[in-house]
């Protein structure tokens, strides 16, 4: 079930000058200076820090089309979505704004909102007080690994605690930015991150009574896939992120779905269901604007994985014809592979049923694709319901394989095979060492369960795979994306910040 929920937090503060008198009017609203007073107000800031994860579809969108197992799409006679098309070739500039400037300022809004929480975390004393502090720096780790994932040793507002180097609990105010400096380097940056999720993760509880707040497991699983990350830079981290996403997997509250639960698992009726250790929740309560894309409380990104109109389906609605599969990552699946029906909805034969787009395969990325629902407010393409799967199941026991095979540990081919065990409805594909080594064999099983969700680049980039996989690809440059050039010239850190390598 859905929760809608809008929160606005601002201080309002008017003053009103005529002749040589001045009117003060009350603000009508909470006031920032004069807040957490109770738990419904710290319950209510930590909502506003929820809010902005609905953002971080741009990141999957993102992160989907820089792969090399789908095409960007899109008009096939104008450069529709030119950052999206640009970052598809490996082509993107300083000057590709759109969406990598919205995951920069989104994942900073973030950051900031869950610093608003964490800044007067001692303001107030009420049970259960600490499980929501724990909510918040799970938030703060969750959005500033999006930005480091994104833009490497991004700026951030740091001091020592303890003697160690933390994320400031305080938030960036205006003029602040003038004063921070990038992280050293991305290894430094994770392990900031590192220090926040350690923090959250012995308050969080292993079940929480709403579907979008974070739990000790998802806690975990994002610290194994942070040591994952880690580990391109330190192999010590292996051992690391076995630990911790085993931990997940020892406490026996996720599981991966079967029959009808799996066939339904990225439709509407499949949500938070046994496999989701992390899901965006998403709202189609409300219509959507376009003069707030970023507001609404639907999901905007099916409509880029629809058929491009005219395109008429009692199950799917029409789309913008982007983020197509290629044709090579279709044949990776065999017939008797279950995910291959729940990735791809396969039009090839059916071409005149559509307006076929720029760099069409006649594929579509089915786990995204927008759906006919007579219950959405409006028409308009913003407000889908779909959840984004931020983390599930099959992925901790996917990265827990990866973890353990570089770690000398024995557990790889087990969470490896019970993987292929539910796509095949059985142990008939058990890994052999026939196949090859081990670990290949992961990346490759990686590759066809996380399809279309927007993980593929990512672990090109940290396996570092992604030079010899993605035509274009330049290395010691393509690893990260360029800050956006006018994100650089607004705090007049051109110099001071610098861009990205090779950019």
């Amino acid at each position: 079930m859905k929760k809608l929920i809008n929160i606005f937090l601002c201080l309002t503060l008017i003053s009103v000058i005529g002749c040589d008198n001045f009117v003060e009017i009350e603000p009508d609203g909470s006031n920032a200076d004069n807040y957490f007073n109770s738990e419904e107000e710290y319950q209510d800031a930590l909502i506003g820090a929820y809010d902005v994860l609905q953002g971080t579809f741009w990141n999957t969108l993102t992160g989907l089309v820089a792969s090399d197992d789908y095409a960007a799409g899109g008009d096939p006679f104008n450069y529709d979505q030119p950052t999206l098309q640009n970052v598809n070739l490996m082509i993107h500039t300083p000057d590709d704004e759109n969406q990598l400037r919205d995951i920069w300022g989104l994942m900073y809004a973030g950051i900031n909102r869950a610093n608003y929480v964490l800044e007067n975390k001692d303001k107030t004393d009420f049970a259960g007080k600490d499980g929501i502090i724990a909510e918040a720096y799970f938030l703060r780790a969750y959005f500033t690994f999006e930005l480091v994932k994104f833009f490497g040793n991004v700026p951030l507002k740091t001091e020592e605690l303890g003697g160690v180097l933390r994320i400031s609990d305080a938030r960036i105010l205006a003029g602040d930015e003038f004063a921070m400096e990038r992280v050293d380097d991305i290894p430094s940056a994770y392990e900031l991150i590192a220090e926040d999720l350690k923090d959250a993760i012995p308050n969080l509880p292993a079940k929480q009574t709403l579907p979008y707040k974070a739990t000790k497991g998802a806690a975990q699983a994002l610290l194994g896939k942070l040591y994952l990350y880690h580990a391109t830079y330190d192999n010590s981290k292996f051992a690391a992120a076995a630990t911790e996403l085993n931990k997940v997997i020892a406490d026996g509250q996720y599981s991966l779905t079967t029959g009808d639960d799996f066939v339904s698992m990225f439709e509407i009726g499949g949500e938070n269901g046994t496999e989701a250790v992390f899901e965006i929740q998403y709202s189609s309560v409300m219509a959507a604007s376009w003069s707030n894309i970023n507001g609404s409380n639907g999901n905007y990104f099916p409509k880029f994985n629809g058929p491009r109109s005219p395109y008429d389906d009692p199950v799917f609605d029409a789309g913008w014809g982007f983020c197509l599969p290629k044709v090579a990552l279709y044949e990776l699946f065999d017939a008797a592979d279950a995910r291959r029906d729940l990735t791809f909805y396969d039009l090839r034969n059916d071409q005149d049923r559509y307006s076929q787009g720029r760099e069409d395969s006649g594929l579509f990325n089915k786990k995204y694709m927008p759906r006919v629902d007579p219950k959405r407010s409006g028409s308009d393409p913003l407000n889908y319901d779909n959840n984004i799967r931020a983390i599930r199941y099959a992925d901790v026991l996917l990265m827990a394989a990866e973890a353990e095979a570089q770690s000398g540990g024995t557990n790889a081919e087990d969470y490896l095979n019970q993987v292929r065990a539910r796509a095949y409805g059985d142990n008939s594909k058990d890994y052999q060492a026939s196949e090859g080594a081990l670990l290949e064999a992961i990346y490759t099983e990686r590759r066809k369960e996380l399809a279309g969700e927007g993980h593929r680049f990512f672990d090109l980039v940290r396996t570092k795979k992604a030079a010899a996989t993605i035509d274009g690809f330049t290395e010691n440059k393509n690893e990260i994306f360029p800050i956006p050039l006018i994100e650089l010239k607004l705090v007049l850190a051109e110099e001071r910040w610098g861009q990205n390598p090779g950019y």
